[in-house]
């Protein structure tokens, strides 16, 4: 239809309630809002001919309205439209309903778009289909920005789950966004626990707040922790990077406010390996340092021991003067040699007691640092193969799966706990029992760690609980084959009081000896 002509309108209308409404505004206003809408507008006959086209129509195709009035609406086809949608739109329309869909369509000057259209019967008052109304538009620029869109999820998605790295998006509410591969591999290894509640845990017991919905988390990088995973409770090293992203909500609701979504974004990267390079390094310089820390022990035992018996004598010896002197009054000159040799005696004594002491290695402080205790009582552990191999003991060692961080001196620690072993070792090994089970348990409680050595062995009698603290007490039978010098746990009660924290023989419990250590987290010395 020629843009100077108009669609009749016929005075026998019926006139409806709707009409009625818009009985004032004259026929021409619709046309003209329609001529004029920004949509392009197509009214064909029941054979898809077009009888009429606005403005828009023209514009988006390229055809004015009296190069396409008769001709059919299949002249703007690409003829790569699927046949099956012309199908289902026929078909919708057969049953008077309207049909909406994207088809390739084709320009005057031979280029294609992506139209989106909706078709709809135009009906008359006897509910018959006089013609069908066709509007359209172009959405190719749409389609491209959202098949660029997708393409790029796709490729995201595609190099995230190739990442050797494990990855995972937490919302405010810490609920997963979006993970990857080797998260869901990590998920599956520490099931039934999700990884980021357990990763999240253990940030915060060493980092302090990570609250992301209130904007005070900034983010961290390669912080490390350590995780005891499986049913074997093997040790995993992991080193985290957080990274808060911040992005506009998409609700209509803050269409004009903007307001920001925050989310929390953890990079997990197992450095397990590298780690067990690095332990292997350290148990081998650690080995070393307990051999000669035990070699200057068994020196201290000794010399101690030396101390202590040759300080009897010299004891006896200025009892014994003093009583000859409280004598003198008698002028017996036998009485003066006496005194004399025995002041002698005395004085030769203390020199060779003070050189001995003196000889005594002394003990160096050393530096607190952070440490994990799981670590280190897995170290004293492997330290103590050979002897629980040796002897046939059992080990039942169930490390929590994180522990927060220790603050004290590591080698002082390691060789605590190596003592407690060892005499657990050596006491289920002299008891000819043939049930040896050694057991320990560490866990957190009211701010300290607290670590308990149990053993199937022979057991401490009441009467010795406490005084097998006190140096040169010993339950232990002296032989001339190198019997101990009743120091062990003496030196366990000192690295334990230099860590303040206390150190006792559980007396609740009756299938051997189980010695409990508590340890405060931080000592508040560095």
């Amino acid at each position: 239809m020629a843009k100077d002509k108009q669609p009749s309108i016929k005075d026998d209308t019926p006139v409806t309630a709707d009409a009625q409404v818009l009985d004032d505004l004259p026929a021409s206003v619709f046309f003209q809002a329609v001529e004029h809408s920004p949509v392009a507008i197509s009214i064909t006959d029941l054979h898809a001919n077009i009888l009429y086209s606005n403005r828009a129509f023209t514009k988006e195709t390229g055809y004015a309205s009296d190069e396409v009035i008769g001709r059919n609406e299949s002249v703007l086809s690409n003829r790569n439209t699927p046949r099956l949608v012309y199908d289902a739109l026929w078909g919708r329309l057969q049953q008077q309903k309207p049909w909406s869909g994207v088809l390739v369509n084709r320009r005057k000057d031979g280029k294609r778009y992506l139209a989106e259209l909706v078709v709809a019967p135009v009906l008359n008052d006897d509910n018959e289909t006089i013609h069908y109304l066709g509007m359209h538009r172009d959405v190719t620029e749409l389609y491209a920005l959202e098949q660029r869109v997708q393409n790029q999820k796709a490729m995201i998605e595609k190099a995230v789950n190739a990442a050797n790295v494990a990855i995972v998006l937490l919302d405010e509410d810490e609920k997963i966004v979006l993970d990857n591969l080797a998260y869901k591999t990590l998920a599956a290894d520490l099931a039934p626990q999700e990884p980021s509640q357990v990763i999240l845990h253990a940030l915060r017991n060493e980092m302090g707040d990570l609250d992301v919905s209130r904007g005070r988390g900034k983010g961290f990088k390669d912080h490390e922790i350590r995780l005891e995973i499986g049913r074997n409770r093997q040790s995993r090293w992991y080193s985290i990077d957080g990274s808060v992203i911040e992005i506009g909500d998409e609700t209509a609701d803050s269409f004009f406010a903007q307001p920001e979504r925050r989310y929390l974004m953890l990079v997990i990267k197992d450095v397990t390996e590298l780690r067990r390079r690095q332990h292997a390094e350290q148990m081998n310089a650690l080995k070393l340092l307990i051999a000669e820390e035990e070699s200057l022990q068994s020196m201290r035992e000794a010399l101690n021991g030396a101390l202590y018996q040759f300080q009897r004598p010299l004891n006896l010896m200025t009892a014994a003067v003093r009583m000859l002197e409280q004598r003198k009054g008698d002028e017996h000159a036998l009485t003066e040699q006496v005194i004399g040799a025995l002041r002698e005696a005395i004085s030769a004594g203390n020199e060779a007691h003070e050189k001995l002491e003196n000889a005594v290695p002394k003990e160096h402080p050393g530096v607190k640092t952070s440490i994990n205790m799981n670590e280190l009582l897995r170290n004293v552990l492997e330290l103590c193969t050979g002897d629980l191999l040796k002897h046939g003991i059992l080990v039942d060692w169930h490390p929590p799966l994180h522990m927060p961080a220790l603050v004290g001196n590591e080698s002082r620690l390691h060789s605590l706990f190596k003592q407690l072993v060892d005499n657990a070792i050596e006491a289920m090994a002299s008891s000819g029992s043939s049930r040896r089970e050694l057991n320990m348990v560490a866990r957190v409680e009211g701010g300290d760690v607290i670590v308990t050595v149990s053993d199937t062995g022979p057991g401490v009698p009441e009467e010795n609980r406490t005084r097998i603290f006190e140096p040169f007490f010993s339950t232990k039978p002296h032989t001339n084959q190198g019997a101990g010098y009743g120091m062990g746990l003496t030196i366990v009660q000192e690295i334990v009081s230099e860590h303040l924290g206390t150190v006792y023989i559980d007396p609740l419990y009756q299938e051997g000896c189980r010695v409990c250590v508590h340890l405060p987290l931080n000592t508040g010395r560095s």
